[in-house]
């Protein structure tokens, strides 16, 4: 008697079970913190809050403050229930659990079989499916049996809270009446979600088969990436023993012609040292007739020429020397296979653009900087103008008509985006004023890690195997072109639109959402110098 008076205390007056994170309102009564939380935003869409119990009503959504205490004794009654404790036994069987196959919301109290037979028939005793906590089937306030319900206050009502004018005017409904409304919404509810769970299976399945499919992709580039830089150190490593065997001929060559020099030099020497002996000896004889005789035999000899042979600084240095041509035939050997590993084109930085704050959609949130534009839930409900947008969609202040341009974004890795550029005449109404729908603008796509580019309606799919999600924009208008990159690493090309531009061209961003996530965004950044691949597809 005393458990099931205590499991009365400890139920919820809303779900009817024992307290699961209990909290407490400030007229003093508890409820579990979900079903309080539900309640009070049902009463949310009314603005009026009010204590399903006493129906004290609050200023603003009132605060939940967990009760410790009682969430401690409602977890330990709990644990100390044996198990099948979700059995409801007779109130009157103190002596031997008997399984009851009746409540009574009047006496509040369960009851067998036996002790049924020789309960009151009166009709104020009423008759229930057995219940641990038939308490919570009256009201708090009159202790009258739960007859009616209040759909504009959310509240399970007695005779007496219909009579006693707090309810006069609501919508109240007989129990059974408003639950199979509920249960006709809880089916409804629940084939919404088995539909979301249906589709998120299928998302599962193809996510699962893309993160397949990129390892598999992984692996083989990997082994390509080895590959091809094994193909590299094997070109490196000849190329080095080809240019240091051509420098080692070259020195041999260079030492013999050298050496051959140093040998001639060196017979010079030796006869001018004999010369220079000669001479010394002549100016020191005092017969003057044998200097004059020397001097007159040797007088032809002398006039024929210097001894030495041609030793010009530029013949020396030309004998000399080394040819530079291999060190440099390997140098640009070497750049050679560094282009063909890494191919790209150089881009200048990206322009500063910024958003137009008056072209937003009403569910788009900017930051101050004008620089992100974030999917929002909340209607912001802007000022209608010819410029603004119905749909989730944002143009850029700065419009370009000549020249080329560049500007990086970077989009949110869930959710659903595009970037694109569009004519300021596009419709701001409808389907087809979203960019890449229609014929004045064009648009590269984001969705469940694909990009797509998309002109007049007609998409094509362009990548689905991501590194990041920053993209750089690339405007030619002279040209007519608009191309897209993805900026990871190595950068890769993903799109080239051809076309004759004939208006002003506006950077466009559109944000939406899908069925799970909703934080889709897309912001302008600035970013360092890159090299990015050669445009290749064309639309």
């Amino acid at each position: 008697m005393a458990s099931v008076d205590l499991r009365d205390e400890l139920s919820c007056s809303i779900c009817l079970c024992i307290y699961t994170d209990p909290v407490t309102l400030s007229c003093g009564h508890n409820f579990c913190r979900g079903c309080i939380d539900r309640v009070l935003s049902i009463q949310d869409q009314d603005g009026g809050y009010s204590c399903p119990d006493c129906r004290a009503r609050f200023v603003g959504r009132p605060s939940l403050q967990r009760n410790v205490t009682l969430c401690a004794i409602a977890e330990r009654f709990q644990s100390a229930q044996p198990e099948g404790s979700n059995e409801v036994f007779c109130t009157y069987c103190i002596h031997v659990p008997v399984p009851a196959v009746k409540s009574c919301l009047h006496c509040e109290a369960s009851l067998c079989s036996d002790h049924l037979k020789v309960h009151s028939r009166s009709p104020e005793h009423v008759l229930s499916e057995p219940s641990t906590a038939p308490k919570t089937r009256k009201c708090a306030v009159h202790k009258k049996i739960l007859e009616y319900y209040c759909s504009e206050d959310s509240t399970l009502i007695c005779a007496s809270c219909r009579l006693d004018g707090e309810h006069g005017g609501h919508n109240v409904e007989p129990l059974d009446k408003a639950s199979e409304k509920k249960r006709s919404q809880l089916f409804q509810l629940l084939q919404n979600l088995e539909l979301k769970r249906s589709e998120m299976e299928k998302r599962f399945q193809i996510l699962e088969k893309r993160r397949k499919s990129v390892h598999e992709k992984a692996v083989d580039l990997t082994k390509e990436i080895k590959a091809m830089f094994e193909d590299i150190k094997r070109h490196l490593e000849e190329l080095e023993k080809k240019v240091l065997m051509e420098v080692s001929r070259q020195e041999k060559q260079a030492t013999l012609s050298v050496s051959d020099l140093i040998r001639q030099m060196e017979v010079k020497k030796d006869e001018i040292s004999k010369e220079i002996r000669r001479t010394e000896a002549l100016c020191h004889t005092t017969d003057p007739v044998t200097v004059l005789q020397e001097q007159v035999s040797r007088q032809g000899d002398l006039e024929k020429g210097p001894m030495v042979g041609p030793t010009r600084d530029d013949q020396s240095h030309e004998v000399v020397g080394l040819c530079m041509d291999p060190v440099s035939n390997g140098l640009l050997a070497l750049s050679d296979i560094v282009r063909n590993v890494t191919k790209g084109i150089y881009l200048p930085d990206p322009e500063g653009i910024t958003l137009n704050v008056n072209t937003s959609g009403d569910h788009i949130t900017i930051s101050d900087n004008l620089k992100e534009a974030t999917y929002s839930e909340r209607k912001n409900r802007l000022p209608k103008t010819s410029e603004r947008f119905e749909c989730n969609q944002i143009l850029s202040g700065e419009a370009f008509s000549s020249g080329v341009h560049y500007w990086d974004v970077e989009g949110s890795g869930s959710g659903m985006w595009r970037v694109g550029v569009c004519y300021p005449s596009i419709d701001r109404a409808g389907q087809k004023s979203i960019i890449g729908s229609n014929d004045r603008s064009w648009a590269l796509e984001y969705f469940i890690s694909e990009y797509s580019a998309i002109h007049n309606d007609e998409e094509v799919r362009v990548s689905e195997d991501l590194s990041c999600h920053r993209l750089r924009v690339c405007l030619d208008y002279d040209a007519g072109q608009l191309s897209f990159y993805e900026l990871g690493y190595p950068v890769k090309h993903l799109h080239t639109f051809s076309a004759i531009f004939t208006e002003p061209l506006h950077a466009a961003f559109w944000v939406g959402w899908d069925t799970v996530n909703t934080d889709s965004w897309v912001k302008i950044e600035d970013c360092e110098l890159m090299d990015v691949d050669t445009p290749s597809s064309h639309m």
